[in-house]
C-alpha cells in the first residue's frame, strides 16, 4: 500500500510541474491526476482499516515479518526520493539509436506529397521534423524540395554512417506514453560538426534540401543548413 501511494503522490506531484508530458500523452493527464486521486483516497482508507483492525485478537507479527516490513518501508522512502526529488528527462539520443530513427510507420501519412506540393512557404515554415520525415519517406526528388523552406526544432542525433558531418535533427513521437515513443528526424549534412555542437544539443535548424554530399551516409537527400542555432528544450519535447 505504501509502494502504491508513493507512485501515485509521484504522479500527481509530476502532473502540477508540467511534467507528466515527459512520460504520458497530454490528453491522458487529467484521466491519469482523477484516477490518482481515487487510488490515493483507496491507499489511506485501506491503511486506516490495517492500523485499526476490528479483531482485538490479531497476532502480533513475528520479528522476520517486522525486518521485511521495515526493510519495505525504507525501499519506498529510496524511491519516493528518485521519482520526487530526481528531476525527470527527456528520451535521449542513446534511446533513438536503439529504435532505429524513422522506422516507426506512424510518418506514413502525417503529410502527402499531393497536399504538401501546393502548400505556402509559411506553411512549409510551421512544418515540424515529423512532418518532413514523412515526405522524406514518400520522395527524395529534389524538384519537389526546391525553394521549400525549412525551419525546425530538435535535439542532434549523430547519424551512425557518417558520424563526423552528418547528425539527425531528432524528435520522439508519443503515441500514448514515452515507452512507445518513436524517433523520427531528419538527416543534415554539417562538416564537422561535432566541433560546434554535442549530441543532444537542441537546436533549431533552417535551409533547404538537397543532394546530399556525404558519400558514407545512405540518405540521398540532406538538410542543406542556413543557420543552426542552440535552443533550449521545448516545454513539451515530443510531438504528439
Amino acid at each position: 500500500m505504501v509502494l502504491i501511494g508513493i507512485a501515485v503522490v509521484a504522479t500527481i506531484w509530476l502532473s502540477f510541474g508540467n511534467q507528466l508530458v515527459l512520460y504520458i500523452h497530454p490528453r491522458y493527464i487529467l484521466f491519469t491526476v482523477i484516477m490518482g486521486v481515487i487510488a490515493l483516497v483507496l491507499v489511506a482508507a485501506s491503511l486506516i482499516v490495517r492500523t485499526h483492525p476490528e479483531d482485538g485478537d490479531e497476532d502480533v507479527p513475528r520479528r522476520g515479518a517486522r525486518a521485511l516490513s521495515t526493510l519495505g518501508l525504507v525501499i519506498a522512502g529510496v524511491i519516493a526520493a528518485a521519482m520526487i526529488v530526481v528531476p525527470p528527462a527527456t528520451l535521449s539520443s542513446a534511446t533513438a539509436s536503439q529504435r532505429d530513427i524513422n522506422s516507426s510507420t506512424i510518418l506514413a501519412d502525417t503529410q502527402s506529397v499531393s497536399d504538401a506540393s501546393s502548400a505556402s512557404n509559411d506553411t512549409f515554415k510551421g512544418f515540424t521534423v515529423v512532418d518532413w520525415a514523412s515526405l522524406l519517406r514518400q520522395t527524395s526528388d529534389l524538384q519537389f524540395y526546391a525553394g521549400k523552406p525549412v525551419d525546425v526544432v530538435g535535439f542532434i542525433t549523430p547519424d551512425p554512417d557518417d558520424p563526423q558531418n552528418m547528425f539527425y535533427v531528432s524528435r520522439f513521437v508519443v503515441t500514448c506514453c514515452a515507452v512507445d515513443a518513436q524517433p523520427t528526424g531528419i538527416p543534415v549534412f554539417l562538416a564537422n560538426w561535432q566541433d560546434t555542437y554535442a549530441t543532444d544539443d537542441w537546436v533549431q535548424v533552417t535551409g533547404t534540401f538537397a543532394t546530399n554530399p556525404s558519400t558514407a551516409s545512405s540518405q540521398s537527400v540532406a538538410l542543406k543548413t542556413d543557420s543552426v542555432t542552440k535552443v533550449d528544450q521545448p516545454s513539451e519535447p515530443y510531438l504528439f
